[in-house]
């Protein structure tokens, strides 16, 4: 299978959780319990917990997996059934969970990093320059080759063939390429 298919793009899930008074140690149990039978899953990457601070008692979870279809496979898991079921005793309702909708989402970190986010600024400075070329070359190239459609019709062939180039050609490249620079602390294991 080709690597940069959509399916074996790595993706992050990040889950907050509520911690009821008192069951901060209960919850780091079951926490510990979930993410060590956790590593046994096909195409888990690892968890990064962001535990709270002061006098909160929010948790958040930032789960990566290889692709969407092990995410989906976890979803759907007897493990997690399970974990969900056995942590409500401890938690003040449902968690909030959400996939990643930022620039992050474009840059992949390369193997081994144990560093979770790249610089926000070089994300910015890359995506820039890349849209700009790309607004520059697809927009006149559409312009002009679909210069009898409606202004309308025009902007949104741009903007899906500019979404797909970035999402599936130049931002995995464009990560490796510049994976140094884009991830200027990486520890590698």
């Amino acid at each position: 299978m080709d690597a940069q298919a959509p399916d074996s793009t790595p993706v992050t899930v990040v889950v907050t959780r509520r911690v009821k008074e008192g069951h901060q140690d209960a919850y780091e149990a079951w926490l510990r319990a979930l993410l060590d039978e956790a590593k046994s899953l096909p195409g888990y990457l690892g968890t990064e917990i962001l535990r709270p601070v002061g006098a909160s008692r929010e948790y958040t979870s930032v789960f990566r997996f290889a692709s969407v279809a092990h995410l989906r496979a976890f979803e759907a898991s007897e493990l997690r059934r399970r974990a969900l079921a056995s942590v409500v005793p401890h938690v003040e309702g449902d968690p909030a969970w959400r996939e990643l909708t930022g620039l992050e989402l474009f840059f992949e970190p390369p193997p081994g990093t144990v560093v979770p986010q790249p610089s926000r600024f070089r994300m910015a400075l890359v995506l820039v320059v890349v849209v700009y070329l790309l607004v520059l070359s697809i927009g006149s190239a559409v312009a002009f080759l679909l210069a009898d459609l409606p202004a309308q019709a025009r902007l949104l062939l741009t903007i899906a063939l500019e979404v797909f180039l970035l999402t599936y050609v130049l931002m995995p490249r464009l990560t490796r390429w510049l994976a140094r620079w884009i991830y200027p602390r990486t520890v590698v294991r």
